[in-house]
């Protein structure tokens, strides 16, 4: 997949946001339509290197302000904390009908736009983290500012480096819980999966082979199949087998429910974050 986009700013590009400016220059992006800005002058080098307009913000305190004027999309890359404060610095650098999109958790698309002058468009982006590979999971959500033109522009920067869910806003906190947050489900589902198989004897390594493999295969044979999870599993499960046994203790264990209680704890973590 190729990429063309406006003009494009990253502001305050960290980790999360440098994985998406990753993943839109392995698209073909072309890096002299970006320009970023970093807090230290150590990483602004480190993305001259590779070619791109970059400056910090701790040599320059124009940075940010220089980076947005004439871009189409404008990508706010800092700290929830950091937000408010990141637009009243570039609002009246903003062009009319930017299409501003932040990444940050828990700051809302309303609170946004009242730091943005009229006519600029607002949008949220969740990524997770697989967005590192070229496998994330982002979620979508219009402000009221956006229009589908809008929605459309900021999409295109993250489906380059995976999937788009767009939802309303209102269930955006609860995608975050599911596949914001689920890739350390699934690193702790592997960390124990693995302890468990290191107290039936086997060591370190072999435990690792075997759940890491096991996962591995058992992911690509449900991408790669079509089939339904339920089905699949049902095929591995034989009547009155050892399968079925050990399904037995693990539904026993309420992991449906187990997984909605942790999803409801994140999803109120991301309100009490909004608050502040």
């Amino acid at each position: 997949m190729t990429i063309e986009l406006p003009r494009t700013a990253m502001l305050g590009v960290g980790s999360m946001s440098g994985a998406v400016l990753q993943g839109l220059l392995a698209a073909g992006l072309d890096p002299a339509s970006v320009a970023v800005t970093t807090r230290s002058e150590s990483s602004a080098a480190r993305h001259r290197a590779a070619g791109l307009s970059a400056v910090a913000t701790e040599t320059d305190p124009d940075a940010n302000r220089a980076a947005v004027r004439g871009a189409g999309v404008v990508v706010l890359g800092v700290k929830p904390f950091g937000i408010v404060d990141l637009l009243d610095e570039v609002a009246a650098d903003l062009g009319p009908g930017a299409v501003v999109v932040s990444v940050a958790v828990g700051v809302t698309t309303a609170t946004m736009e009242a730091h943005v002058p009229a006519g600029v468009r607002v949008v949220r982006a969740l990524p997770n983290t697989p967005i590192g590979i070229g496998l994330g999971v982002t979620g979508i959500s219009a402000g009221a500012s956006a229009d589908a033109d809008a929605v459309a522009l900021a999409s295109r920067v993250f489906a380059v480096s995976g999937s788009v869910v767009d939802v309303p806003e209102s269930q955006l906190d609860a995608l975050s819980a599911v596949s914001g947050s689920g890739p350390a489900y699934v690193f702790l589902l592997v960390e124990q999966w693995q302890q468990a198989a290191e107290a039936l004897g086997f060591d370190a390594e072999q435990a690792r082979t075997m759940v890491q493999g096991t996962l591995r295969g058992a992911v690509e044979l449900l991408a790669g199949s079509g089939r339904e999870p339920a089905d699949l599993r049902r095929a591995v499960t034989s009547p009155k087998g050892t399968t079925e046994r050990a399904i037995a203790v693990l539904q026993e264990a309420d992991l449906a429910g187990t997984l909605e209680r942790a999803a409801h704890a994140a999803i109120a973590r991301a309100e009490e974050l909004s608050r502040l």
